[in-house]
């Protein structure tokens, strides 16, 4: 059996691996034992896996659950090979998520695979997104910290349930978006922040998206990429100066993030405001 494991992104109390297998109807599966908490979305490949709370039949879709320290197996009686994004939480990373989510009274999972739930369907085609378009740590980190939250409320006695952010919520985010709006070309990670808030880590960011309708990573992004929009259309400083002064630490990763989000090149936009400038006389370094 062959198995190869490359490590995406990592942080404190988390990390996300690309693991392939190819392992066939003729090898012999192994019990093994998951060392983290483990919840991983199968992007490729058939296989059967069984573990303390059953076993499930698992296809591109669908997302896997291990509890740290668990035993478990994996086969291939049917098909050759699979692929699966991997993330892993330390148990008490989990826990603090967990504890956050209402109607959850679970410290773990208690089924070996989650459904395929449209709720989750988003969250899966991101992990596809970034595994290949290198994005940051910060990026991956949130998408742990949303997985494990999803999968939690998806098991909870009422999954519907997910309260309405408070007054006092709804403060410390606005002064977390004005922090960001002041600091947006430093690195502000998920942890700064949520510690500046006084609140855990998962907390935050749920509600940072209920009040703010996007993640504090992808908030911190499109500040620096509509702060860069403006620079190229007003001003006549290199592209790459523009880029640095904006908070992205190399060119390749701003012409690839704005190019993502605006369609087009920062050169190319730049050049569509020029053809558009009343005096059609500026002239613009590249």
């Amino acid at each position: 059996m062959a198995i190869s494991s490359q490590l995406l992104a990592s942080g404190t109390g988390w990390l996300v691996t690309d693991v392939v297998c190819s392992a066939g109807p003729r090898d012999r599966s192994f019990e093994e034992r998951h060392e983290r908490m483990v919840i991983a979305l199968v992007t490729g490949g058939t296989f059967n896996y069984r573990s303390t709370h059953g076993s499930a039949v698992l296809a591109p879709g669908s997302v896997l659950l291990g509890n740290s320290g668990s035993c478990f197996e994996c086969g291939h009686e049917h098909s050759r090979g699979d692929r699966c994004l991997s993330f892993q939480l330390a148990p008490d990373v989990f826990e603090a998520v967990a504890a956050a989510v209402p109607g959850n009274r679970n410290s773990g999972f208690t089924a070996p695979r989650l459904p395929f739930l449209p709720e989750v369907l988003p969250l899966v085609v991101a992990a596809e997104v970034l595994r290949n378009d290198p994005a940051s740590g910060d990026e991956f980190h949130e998408l742990v910290l949303r997985l494990a939250g999803a999968v939690c409320w998806a098991l909870s006695d009422d999954p519907r349930a997910q309260r309405a952010p408070n007054e006092r919520d709804k403060k410390r985010v606005a002064a977390a978006l004005r922090r960001i709006e002041l600091e947006s070309a430093r690195k502000l990670s998920l942890r700064e922040l949520a510690a500046d808030a006084a609140m855990s880590q998962f907390h935050f960011l749920r509600v940072f998206e209920q009040v703010a309708g996007v993640t504090p990573a992808q908030y911190i992004l499109r500040t620096r990429l509509r702060r860069a929009a403006v620079e190229l259309r007003g001003s006549v400083e290199r592209v790459a100066t523009i880029a640095g002064d904006c908070g992205f630490a190399d060119l390749s990763t701003f012409n690839r993030q704005f190019r993502r989000v605006m369609g087009i090149s920062p050169n190319e936009f730049r050049a569509a405001g020029v053809v558009r400038a009343a005096t059609g006389g500026a002239r613009y370094c590249q």
